[in-house]
């Protein structure tokens, strides 16, 4: 995770998922994969779970289990109040990750090839900044650059870092409408 600085482990695709969507969000200080195991009396008597991640963000603690809907039954409902009821206690927040609309995950990976360092010796990403500023959309930010291949590159990473922004309740396209992001610190 560019985040953390490390690699973290997963063992599943959902888990991958929810591990890039959480690197793209900002604000992760810390990942820590199955943080605990938890000992419970459920219906069915003596229980073991363990939740798939602790993470710490600048504005709390998350216990999170993931799991895709349709695999969830009722042992597994039971372990996940079991595991809020933990993260209660503690003063965290606790979370099931259960599905992603697709064009989410897609947009992320997306944005995800950009994540590393990149050198601008174009200048081209002024530009972008500017035109962004403007209330273009991405096929408007491309089209405004000397060097459209270089700029949707560019765009991808400014997306990434959250020096620009879009909504990623649509799917990513030309028409997509990007705003300005973060500003660096």
């Amino acid at each position: 995770m560019v985040s953390t600085g490390r690699l973290h482990g997963s063992e599943s695709l959902e888990e991958a998922r929810l591990l890039l969507a959480l690197d793209f969000a900002a604000g992760v200080i810390e990942v820590v994969s199955q943080p605990l195991r938890l000992t419970f009396f459920g219906q069915a008597g003596r229980r073991v779970h363990t939740p798939d991640f602790l993470v710490r963000t600048r504005s709390g603690v998350w216990l999170i289990d993931v799991r895709p809907a349709r695999l969830i039954e009722g042992k597994d409902r039971e372990s996940f109040a079991a595991a809020a009821e933990v993260a209660r206690v503690c003063g965290w927040r606790f979370a099931v990750a259960a599905d992603w609309r697709q064009h989410v995950t897609v947009t992320l990976d997306c944005f995800s090839s950009r994540r590393r360092p990149v050198s601008d010796p174009l200048r081209v990403e002024p530009g972008l900044l500017a035109e962004a500023a403007e209330g273009r959309t991405f096929g408007e930010l491309v089209d405004s650059s000397a060097f459209p291949p270089v700029a949707r590159a560019h765009l991808l990473h400014l997306l990434w870092h959250r020096r620009l922004g879009l909504d990623l309740l649509e799917p990513l396209s030309d028409r997509s409408r990007v705003v300005p992001g973060e500003t660096e610190s």
